[in-house]
């Protein structure tokens, strides 16, 4: 839904009365959205509030006086010290000229000084312009604000309080946010940081704080500080509970819980327990094998051959958010990482733009794309498909077996037996969305809704099916012994080896099998699929068709929620789809994934108005050369000691990626 500017303040948010309230600058700089004040009138702050944190800190921070509200310096003089210029404007009494030079003015009150009056807080600022401040500058405002002697004994605690909080932010990696960004534009892991700021500030103890990924979505640069957080609120007093699959946090903690050996089924026991010296002394745990070196994601003894000057997707002059008119080149046929610390403009390049654009050209979707010149090398491709971490259906009905098709082809399986054509029943007599074969009571969900005011709504299971979804003359048509809930409540893995002799029902369950989802049920409604478990879905979903070979794959963040053996999984996958000379894009922070892509395209340096410039690009063994990059630093460590470029594939299946625009 597009958001249009309120008609009254035509996007000010302030009323009229507020926009009175004047400021004289030395400047006169110009705004994409609002043409420049004249040179003999002061700006109105909304001048200022439709701009950039940037500007504003530039034009600001030139202002030589500031003209505080005639309210405001009533109450502290007794009396209005304005006086009006010609023009109709108000003029502090002891300001400079207008024109004079930043120089000429520097013994006088700076825009962050209240000499003219103890009671306005924020000169040079309005709070709208505050609130456009990222955490970092926003931050450094409020360290650096000066007040009056008065002003100062009212208002320093106020001011402190602010600046710890905002502190608090910077150190769990939220530095780049703006003060005025929505909630509903925050991601899972940036929410929780946020709440986890919050809870450092509040200066709590013998509080049980249980924290699920902390690290989601958070570069490994900002893993340390992120730790430091976390210990600050254990030594407040407080106990952290953690679910992490980070290295970093693990070897951290003062205690570790192993669950496994495996999952589902094949999990639910305490492996290891105990301070890391006597967890790690314990070899049968997966994860002490990670930790302690004995298992390893290796670095590849090879990679792909690309060459953004032989084939590639080109984007240019990419300039929305905070990305700085960058031109970017995707090589095609391999497997290509974009990397940075957060907020550097990684999704905005991709997700916002670059994917909305080619899905445009080759779908026409009406999907808009966000600030670009020109894509080039769209025709070298013939479908991009975005494997993201949405749910793979909008109700419970939706499933694995019936996201990736095979529920089909299980249904004729049933129409096949003996028994099921003695009674005439065809395939949608199988099916639990339509009327025939489900039960009726639940509608074929197998659980009924109480709905809880005020508390969430309980599911039960059906009084008449039990949970089975059909009723009970379709559950007595039998294929190999089990009915079709018996098959649904099959895992994937179990499932693998009763379906073996129907090839597209094995091919769909063994690439299920294969990204780590053995033990998830063919009919585990969507809704209890985590956001990784669902995005793993869809990648088996692609994995077990038949490639194309011309196929730009695209996914974010895809180690999310995944223990370093499900990741190796992944990275297995991935690289078969790349094999058969698919593209595949990864926006990712793992720096095991990181170190075994073909090409890697960092943003960066920082996050924010930091950002959005491309910092490295290149192989894993040349990034990882680069000065000035904080993703080339720490995937240093991760490769070879000399990090010497490895040899290239000898040859790849598939056909050739086509060179030349």
């Amino acid at each position: 839904m597009s958001e249009q500017p309120c008609k009254t303040c035509n996007g000010r948010r302030l009323k009229q009365e507020a926009l009175a309230v004047r400021l004289h600058t030395t400047t006169a700089l110009g705004s994409a959205a609002l043409p420049p004040p004249p040179t003999d009138a002061p700006a109105d702050i909304a001048h200022y509030a439709v701009d950039t944190d940037e500007r504003v800190t530039t034009e600001l921070a030139t202002v030589a006086a500031v003209e505080p509200s005639p309210i405001a310096a009533k109450s502290a003089n007794g009396k209005t010290k304005a006086a009006k210029t010609k023009k109709g404007s108000t003029k502090a009494k002891d300001a400079p000229a207008a024109n004079a030079s930043p120089a000429a003015t520097a013994g006088t009150d700076s825009a962050l000084s209240t000499q003219n009056s103890p009671l306005l807080v924020l000169p040079g600022y309005s709070i709208d312009d505050v609130a456009r401040l990222t955490v970092e500058r926003a931050k450094t405002f409020f360290e650096n604000l000066k007040l009056s002697e008065e002003g100062t004994k009212i208002a320093e605690p106020i001011v402190h309080e602010i600046a710890a909080r905002l502190g608090f932010m910077v150190d769990v990696g939220l530095g780049y946010l703006s003060l005025s960004r929505k909630t509903g534009s925050l991601s899972g892991g940036e929410a929780q940081r946020i709440r986890l700021a919050t809870q450092v500030g509040s200066g709590l103890v013998g509080v049980c704080y249980v924290l699920d990924e902390p690290t989601i979505g958070l570069h490994q640069r900002d893993n340390t500080r992120l730790i430091r957080t976390l210990l600050r609120l254990r030594d407040l007093g407080n106990t952290v509970l953690m679910v992490e699959h980070d290295e970093d946090c693990i070897r951290a903690a003062d205690h570790l819980i192993d669950i496994g050996p495996g999952a589902g089924s094949h999990g639910g026991n305490v492996i290891a327990e105990g301070p890391m010296p006597a967890v790690l002394s314990q070899t049968q745990s997966t994860t002490v094998k990670y930790i302690v070196g004995e298992l390893q994601i290796p670095v590849p003894e090879s990679r792909r051959p690309v060459d953004p000057d032989k084939a590639c997707i080109e984007i240019k002059g990419c300039r929305e958010n905070n990305l700085k008119d960058v031109d970017v080149r995707i090589p095609l046929g391999g497997f290509v990482c974009v990397t940075g610390v957060s907020g550097s403009g990684k999704s905005t390049l991709v997700n916002q733009t670059l994917l909305p654009a080619l899905k445009r050209k080759l779908y026409a979707s009406k999907l808009k794309a966000g600030d670009h010149k020109t894509v080039n090398g769209i025709g070298k491709i013939d479908k991009v498909i975005e494997i993201d971490q949405s749910p793979i259906g909008r109700t419970p009905r939706s499933n694995p077996a019936t996201y990736t098709g095979v529920f089909d082809e299980i249904r004729k399986a049933f129409t096949a037996t003996r028994e099921a054509k003695l009674r005439g029943y065809e395939a949608g007599r199988f099916s639990f969305n339509v009327k025939g074969g489900r039960c009726e009571s639940c509608q074929g969900q197998g659980t009924k809704c109480i709905e809880m005011h005020f508390l969430p709504d309980v599911y039960v299971n059906c009084e008449v099916c039990h949970g089975a979804r059909y009723n009970a003359e379709t559950l007595q048509i039998h294929y190999r012994g089990k009915n079709i809930a018996e098959v649904l409540n099959m895992t994937t893995e179990e499932a693998l080896g009763f379906f073996e002799n129907i090839p597209p029902v094995y091919r769909m369950l063994k690439a299920l099998n294969e990204v780590g989802l053995s033990y998830v049920k063919l009919g585990q409604p969507s809704t209890q699929l985590s956001g990784g478990e669902a995005q793993r879905v869809k990648l088996a979903s692609e994995l077990g068709k038949n490639p194309t070979g011309h196929t730009l794959y695209v996914l974010d963040e895809p180690t999310t929620g995944l223990h370093f053996a499900d990741i190796q999984n992944l990275l297995n996958v991935l690289n078969r789809l790349a094999d058969l000379g698919n593209t595949i894009l990864v926006i990712e922070h793992n720096l095991d994934v990181v170190k075994c892509a073909d090409w890697i395209i960092d943003m960066g340096p920082e996050g924010g108005e930091g950002g959005g410039r491309v910092v490295a690009e290149g192989t894993p063994e040349a990034v990882a050369k680069v000065t000035g990059s904080h993703t080339a630093e720490h995937l240093a460590t991760k490769l070879l000691p000399t990090a010497v470029p490895l040899p290239v594939r000898s040859g790849r299946k598939g056909k050739p990626v086509a060179s030349g625009t």
